[in-house]
């Protein structure tokens, strides 16, 4: 999905923080972000703007104080982008990135805003937990496959261009290689999760969490649950990075647990087409029989902090 970003240069440092965010997006190949910084050096900057504003699937506005104040990001880019939007064409996601005044804009109040109630991200305790409420909003539009497809009166060569989906599923072998890879990107997403799950448990009432880097190959996490005897949870996660290791991505629930005990394991699977986890547990044998890393990370989490007596909302 090709996402055009409309920003105030003003608000530079909340589009890098945004790109960084949507960097698992990109890599997965589900989302390609353009802005103008992305327009080569002696191109003509309206024609390069106008033609990304009538090929993009996904309009990200980052609204802040600058982006309203701002008549070409109002009138010629916010503008075209709701147009295509309610001819169903595209689809438009306000991001809030500083407290302003875009409520009152009929354009705008109209459209559901991120992060969650739009809430500002300057407001969040950590911003990386905004994003990430940003990028996991941005995730179900794209499962959910929201951006409608191209018309079927339109003629057959303008839809070819314009609709990215693939049409074809290509069979193939994974390798150790790719096998490696995979379970790295996974490793990372969960441990990214994690992290970024964490610090947000740590600003509610009543709760306490703390994330531990130990390096390539694990991490740690630990929740107090005040409000129970006994709420206290541990995890370590390890990935696979010796030859007594117990699963591709394994953790157990004790603090700082060696490399050689387990509760559970993430273990990788392929099918003609693509690669997978599958989540089992020792005691009770396979749980879920297809995970992809994101699902994957939410899975783990959610049986940590049952532990500590806390489900998900």
């Amino acid at each position: 999905m090709r996402a055009f970003i409309s920003y105030s240069h003003r608000d530079s440092s909340a589009l890098e923080r945004l790109h960084v965010h949507l960097a698992a997006l990109r890599r997965e190949g589900r989302i390609e972000a353009w802005f103008d910084r992305e327009i080569l050096a002696g191109s003509v900057l309206d024609d390069e703007i106008r033609s990304e504003l009538e090929v993009a699937d996904l309009f990200l506005l980052l609204v802040s104080p600058d982006f309203i104040a701002s008549d070409y990001c109002v009138e010629q880019e916010m503008r075209r982008a709701l147009e295509r939007h309610d001819a169903g064409d595209a689809r438009v996601v306000p991001i809030i990135v500083e407290p302003c005044d875009w409520a009152s804009m009929n354009a705008l109040r109209r459209l559901k805003a991120v992060p969650v109630d739009g809430k500002p991200v300057s407001e969040w305790t950590n911003a990386n937990t905004a994003y990430l409420n940003v990028v996991q909003e941005l995730r179900r539009i794209i499962d959910a496959k929201h951006i409608p497809d191209v018309a079927l009166s339109e003629p057959k060569v303008r839809a070819s261009t314009r609709d990215k989906s693939p049409r074809y599923r290509v069979k193939r072998d994974f390798d150790e290689i790719d096998r490696s890879d995979f379970r790295e990107t996974a490793f990372t997403t969960i441990k990214t999760y994690f992290e970024n799950a964490a610090q947000e448990i740590d600003t509610l009432e009543g709760l306490r969490s703390r994330f531990v880097d130990r390096g390539r190959t694990a991490f740690g996490c630990t929740i107090v649950n005040q409000e129970r005897k006994g709420g206290t949870a541990h995890i370590t996660v390890h990935c696979r990075g010796s030859s007594y290791a117990l699963g591709d991505i394994y953790y157990s629930f004790s603090e700082n647990a060696p490399d050689n005990t387990a509760n559970g394991a993430l273990n990788i699977a392929a099918d003609d087409y693509e690669q997978y986890l599958t989540a089992t547990m020792s005691m009770f044998g396979r749980e879920h029989d297809r995970l992809n890393s994101d699902q994957a990370a939410v899975y783990l989490w959610n049986q940590f902090i049952d532990q500590a007596g806390i489900s998900p909302g």
